[in-house]
């Protein structure tokens, strides 16, 4: 085979670009490698890496309570003083419930216990607790509580507590009230069945470890946490 000068000219640029590329990568590989032990030594310092890198902490969207119970039919509103209501204060604030108590009473309402909520801590205006036997008794107060929230449980009696939360003011002033004696009470929205409501119902509340108290009378220490009944657990 004749010996053909073009062909090893190519071959030879061929050999001297591998070379080049081979070198350039050996290269920035050594570079790297030395860059690296710099760092890791601290011999560099590096300005992002002494940035403090964190994970944001989960928003509090507050405790889940089921949909509540939707109403029998024509079910009208109970009148005022054949409620049965505890006011309890779920907050720090001293004094909450007796002033909402002298409210409730002014109205008409007939409030049994005078008391605290334990844990403190209780978000958004104001919960509603209930058993079945409370439903239409539950749904004429909160005509009068704004932005109330509805916790059915498996109590027995006809007994309401209002529980005050750190939102709370004061009861929706009476002329804004929207309740009609002689007309059906309307459903919360998103209620469910009341079979299907009560099977996910909270556990009826403890008794009160403590006298009732008169009306008005809150006996709180502000730096003590309040409470008559443990919170039921949420979900």
């Amino acid at each position: 085979m004749a010996y053909d000068p073009a062909r090893a000219l190519r071959r030879r640029r061929k050999h001297e670009r591998q070379a080049v590329v081979f070198g350039s990568l050996i290269a920035f590989l050594a570079v790297a490698g030395l860059g690296a032990t710099a760092v890791y030594t601290g011999a560099v310092d590096v300005p992002f890496l002494d940035r403090e890198f964190t994970t944001p902490e989960p928003e509090e969207t507050g405790p889940v309570f089921a949909a509540p119970p939707c109403l029998p039919a024509d079910t009208l509103p109970v009148a005022p003083a054949e409620t049965q209501i505890r006011v309890q204060n779920g907050t720090s604030r001293p004094g909450l419930a007796g002033s909402t108590d002298t409210e409730l009473r002014a109205r008409g309402f007939g409030t049994i216990e005078v008391g605290n909520y334990r844990p403190v801590g209780v978000q958004g205006t104001a919960r509603i607790r209930f058993g079945e036997a409370g439903i239409a008794a539950a749904y004429t107060l909160a005509a009068h509580v704004p932005d109330a929230i509805f916790v059915l449980d498996r109590r027995t009696d006809a007994t309401i507590d209002l529980i005050l939360g750190a939102d709370w003011n004061s009861l929706i002033p009476l002329d804004e009230v929207v309740l009609d004696p002689a007309a059906p009470l309307p459903n919360p929205p998103g209620c469910i069945d009341l079979a299907q409501a009560l099977a996910s119902a909270q556990p009826a509340p403890s008794p009160s470890p403590t006298p009732e108290q008169p009306a008005g009378e809150e006996p709180v220490d502000p730096g003590v946490d309040e409470g008559t009944e443990g919170e039921a657990a949420e979900g």
